[in-house]
């Protein structure tokens, strides 16, 4: 008996396109292990004919190359980068905080970082680099005060009130 005509998910082939493995981004740990080892070395990259632009103008905080500066200067200005570099600025999970989480240790809240969008080729010839700054934030208490009255420390002054 032969098969039925296949009448769902027809028009499809080009969501299976799209999340091909080929077409796929380096996550975010491995773009902070990137921003961590050496960027330098990944904004003056040898020739690589097979890539866009040769391989030499490629934005580290999207891992995607470009095929001239004027293009990824115009990718600096769009939400997919910026909404990257917002990504970026918590750090990424590692394996201590699933530890912590399982319940070895005590939970740590990730770090905040100031990302900053990486300088164009004419400013690395002169020396600029990639900054990444930890954000030192107050530290929050893990419990909240149930009780919403205030907490007297100085009697005297609570009795000259009265």
């Amino acid at each position: 008996m032969p098969y039925a005509r296949k009448k769902m998910h027809s028009g499809d082939t080009h969501l299976r396109r799209r999340w091909r493995l080929r077409n796929r981004r380096k996550d975010l740990d491995e773009v902070d292990a990137d921003l961590k080892n050496d960027p330098e070395k990944l904004l003056q990259q040898e020739i690589d004919l097979d890539k866009p632009g040769f391989g030499q103008f490629y934005c580290i905080h999207c891992a995607t190359y470009y095929i001239n500066d004027q293009a990824l200067q115009a990718h600096f200005r769009t939400k997919v980068h910026k909404r990257r570099l917002k990504a970026l600025e918590i750090e990424p999970y590692s394996i201590e905080d699933s530890l912590r989480a399982a319940g070895q240790g005590s939970f740590v809240q990730p770090q905040k970082r100031k990302m900053e969008t990486q300088p164009c080729i004419t400013d690395v010839e002169q020396g600029k680099r990639i900054k990444v700054d930890t954000v030192m934030e107050e530290e929050k208490p893990a419990k909240q005060e149930l009780s919403k009255a205030k907490k007297v420390t100085d009697y005297k002054k609570v009795l000259e009130e009265l």
